[in-house]
Order: C-alpha cells, then sequence, then structure tokens
C-alpha cells in the first residue's frame, strides 16, 4: 500500500464512521432482542480478525525462516529423506573464499562446481587488472591463471596485445606507467557467475562484470569510464586447481545508465587508493 493509497481508506474510513454513526445514530431500546447480539457480534468479529491477523503472520515467518537453498531436504516420517526441486539459486552460498594465494592471485580453488566459478571471478579481476600494462606482471599473471600450455600460446600474444603505441593511447609510458600525478585506472568488478559446463576435469564458467578503466588526472584526455561485459572461460584442472584453457569476451548486458553525477579525477583517484579490491567466492 502506498501513502497516497493509506490516506485515501483512512479518508474513506473516518466518512462511513460519519454516516453511519453521527448523522443518524439509532438507540436502541434496553430490551431490544437483537441489541446485545449486534454488539456481541461486532466484538466476536474484532477477535476472529485478530486471531485470523496472528495466524497469517506466524505462517509468513514460519514459511521464510523454513526456506531452503539448493541443498535443503525435507525428512518423510519413514525417516526418508527426499529433495524438492528448487529452482538453482543465483545468491551468494556463502562457502568460504581461499586462503592461499600465488602470484598474489587466489589459488587453491575447491575442486567443485563453485570451486569453479570462485576461481573464474577472480581471474577475470587479476586479468582486468593495472598488472596487465606493465610487462612482468603481465607474464607472471598469465603463468598463474592459464594452464603451462595456454601460457606459452599467449605470451607473445598479449606482449604484441598491449603494445607502445596501444600503452600511449591509454596515457601510459612504454613501461605501463601512469603520468606524475595521474593515476590509472583498470578494474573489473564481477556481478555474478554461471556455470555452462561442469565435469570433474573442465569447467565453462560466464562471469558478468562491470569494468572500469582510464586515466584520472587533471592533464588526462581518456577519464574513467564504465561498461558491463561477460566474460567466459574455458577452465580445467591441473595440478590440483582450476586454470583457463580459453576465454573469450562479449559486451552486456548493461543496465540503463543512472542520472549519478560524474565524480572529478581527484574523487577517483581517491576512491582507487582506499577501497580495495575482493576475494570472490560463490
Amino acid at each position: 500500500m502506498t501513502p497516497g493509497d493509506e490516506n485515501d481508506y483512512g479518508e474513506s474510513a473516518r466518512s462511513d464512521e460519519g454516516q453511519g454513526y453521527g448523522r443518524t445514530r439509532l438507540r436502541l431500546p434496553d430490551n431490544d432482542p437483537y441489541g446485545g447480539a449486534r454488539r456481541g457480534g461486532r466484538s466476536s468479529s474484532r477477535s476472529l480478525v485478530t486471531v485470523v491477523g496472528v495466524v497469517v503472520v506466524l505462517i509468513a515467518a514460519i514459511a521464510f525462516a523454513n526456506r531452503g537453498g539448493e541443498d535443503s531436504s525435507s525428512t518423510s516420517a519413514n525417516g526418508s529423506t527426499n529433495s524438492e526441486p528448487k529452482a538453482k539459486s543465483t545468491a551468494a552460498t556463502g562457502t568460504r573464499p581461499v586462503q592461499s594465494t600465488t602470484g598474489g592471485v587466489p589459488s587453491g580453488f575447491a575442486h567443485t562446481q563453485q570451486g569453479a566459478q570462485s576461481a573464474a571471478a577472480n581471474y577475470a579481476v587479476a586479468l582486468g587488472s593495472t598488472g596487465m600494462f606493465q610487462t612482468d606482471s603481465r607474464h607472471a599473471l598469465v603463468d598463474t591463471v592459464y594452464t603451462p600450455a595456454a601460457a606459452a600460446k599467449l605470451q607473445g600474444a598479449m606482449d604484441q596485445a598491449y603494445s607502445t603505441d596501444f600503452l600511449a593511447k591509454m596515457g601510459l609510458d612504454t613501461d605501463g606507467n601512469a603520468p606524475q600525478g595521474d593515476t590509472f585506472v583498470s578494474r573489473v568488478v564481477p556481478v555474478g557467475t554461471t556455470p555452462q559446463a561442469y565435469s570433474t576435469a573442465t569447467a565453462k564458467v560466464a562471469v558478468w562484470y562491470l569494468g572500469l578503466i582510464g586515466m584520472s588526472g587533471t592533464s588526462s584526455t581518456d577519464p574513467v569510464t564504465s561498461s558491463w561485459k561477460t566474460w567466459t572461460f574455458d577452465l580445467q584442472w591441473t595440478d590440483g586447481d582450476w586454470k583457463i584453457v580459453s576465454d573469450q569476451q562479449k559486451n552486456g548486458p548493461a543496465p540503463v545508465p543512472g542520472d549519478d553525477q560524474a565524480a572529478t579525477s581527484d574523487e577517483i583517484s581517491k576512491a582507487i587508493e582506499e577501497f580495495g579490491g575482493f576475494t570472490y567466492a560463490r
């Protein structure tokens, strides 16, 4: 009910009350056979409404408390457990993130479908970071998140992609550094993941993410902008962890832009310095 609806409801009630009892009040004689029944009936109706309201609230509370996730099950009278079919949940599972890192990238993911989704989300963050714009850190990142065979093929192609010309277009020098006083921003923020295929040896996971990229500074001609993309990873269980075999990206889905006022370059630079990233776990 909206505030307007609530006000209209109140006005209607007050109007009915005035019409029913203020203008044409009828006083029944004390010996009227229906007087006592009428007053008693109203009290009984009110009590019944109160009881029904309480029961409805209790039923709703019990239903909410008993909501189950994907693993919820019910036990029958004979002691057997039957899982009810439910739509796949997109909410976080509460699984704790990994505790180890390799080259600054989370590692040691669980050998499960959830582990594959966590790996894909964290690898998207690593591959979308500023470290990819500097040769040494890029080589380390590629060796960490890809299988050895895939990394060997990609290193040369990555070096060509992050060429001097490309770095210059981003406002960076040949070593991938931002000008003095400016802050280069490149960040991937996963919004969600979905498994498209899974087995104990391989997995295919799509990561929907918000990307930030650009140069924050008073002299920048390439301000920080946002974009929405979907990054799909083909993963393989290799040497006790999930590793990328191949990956591809596509634009969207992008929500309708809001009417937020763009921040100044100083505000963006300060936010990038103050707000760190997360370790993502499905």
